[in-house]
C-alpha cells in the first residue's frame, strides 16, 4: 500500500470527510483492521482564505508547496490537495516535490464520462467557478462542456460556501437555494452537477438534484485510495 499525502485544512470540515473516507475504502477493499497509510498536513485555512480574497495567490502558492515539502518529507509516496479551488496553484506546488499530485479533477472527469455526460454544471467557489485553472482542465484534457451559473447565482454559492459550510453550518434554506440553481442549470442544458468545493457535498446529495451529483470530495477520496492500492 503507498503512503497517501494530503494537504487539507481547507476546510478541515471536509478534510475530515476525506480522513473518514480513505479509511472507509481501505477498510472495505482490504477487510480486518486494514486502515489507510496516510500523512497529513492541515493548514490553517484563515491564512488561506485572507490571500484568496485578497489575490495573493503566488504567497498562498508558497504556503501550500512548503505544506507538499512537509508531506513528502513525511514518508508520502504521492499527495493530494483536499480542496478544489487550491488547485489554482497545482502545478506550481508540483514543481516543489517528487511526488505525483493526484488532480482532483481527473477522476471527477473519468467518473463523469463513465455515465455517458458530457455537459456539465460547476459549482464551487467563485474562483473555481469563473477561472480557467479547474474548468480550462475539464474542457481541454477531458473534452466536457462546463455551464456554470450566472454571477448572481455565483454570489450565492460562494457565500453560502465561506459564511457557512466552513464553519459547519448547513442550513435548509441554502440547499434550498443551491437546489434552484442546479434547476435553472439543467434548463441551459445540464446533464449533471460538479460539487466542486469540498464542503458542497455536506449541503447537497443526489436527492437534492434532479440530475446526477458529483461529489468531487468522494470521488477525490477513493481514487486517492484506488491509486494507494494498485500493484
Amino acid at each position: 500500500m503507498k503512503t497517501i499525502g494530503m494537504i487539507g485544512g481547507m476546510s478541515w470540515e471536509s478534510t475530515a470527510e476525506y480522513y473518514r473516507i480513505v479509511n472507509q475504502k481501505v477498510k472495505e477493499r482490504l477487510g480486518g483492521l486494514h486502515s489507510a497509510k496516510c500523512v497529513m498536513l492541515s493548514v490553517d485555512f484563515h491564512e488561506i482564505e485572507t490571500l484568496q480574497h485578497q489575490n495573493k495567490w503566488d504567497e498562498a502558492g508558497r504556503l501550500m508547496a512548503a505544506a507538499a515539502e512537509n508531506v513528502e518529507k513525511g514518508g508520502a509516496d504521492f499527495f493530494i490537495i483536499c480542496t478544489n479551488t487550491m488547485h489554482k496553484v497545482a502545478d506550481f506546488v508540483q514543481q516543489h516535490v517528487r511526488m505525483p499530485l493526484l488532480h482532483i479533477a481527473d477522476p471527477t472527469a473519468k467518473k463523469i464520462k463513465a455515465e455517458g455526460i458530457q455537459k456539465i454544471a460547476l459549482l464551487g467557489t467563485r474562483f473555481t467557478m469563473m477561472e480557467d485553472f479547474y474548468k480550462g482542465k475539464l474542457v481541454r484534457d477531458h473534452g466536457l462542456a462546463v455551464i456554470i451559473p450566472s454571477a448572481a447565482e455565483m454570489d450565492i454559492i460562494h457565500k453560502v460556501i465561506y459564511d457557512e459550510l466552513c464553519l459547519g453550518i448547513v442550513n435548509d434554506a441554502s440547499r434550498d437555494q443551491y437546489a434552484e440553481i442546479i434547476d435553472r442549470l439543467v434548463k441551459k442544458g445540464a446533464e449533471g452537477v460538479i460539487l466542486g468545493c469540498t464542503e458542497i457535498g455536506l449541503l447537497i446529495k443526489n436527492v437534492d438534484s434532479q440530475i446526477p451529483v458529483f461529489d468531487t470530495t468522494v470521488i477525490h477520496a477513493e481514487a486517492a485510495v484506488d491509486y494507494a492500492l494498485a500493484i
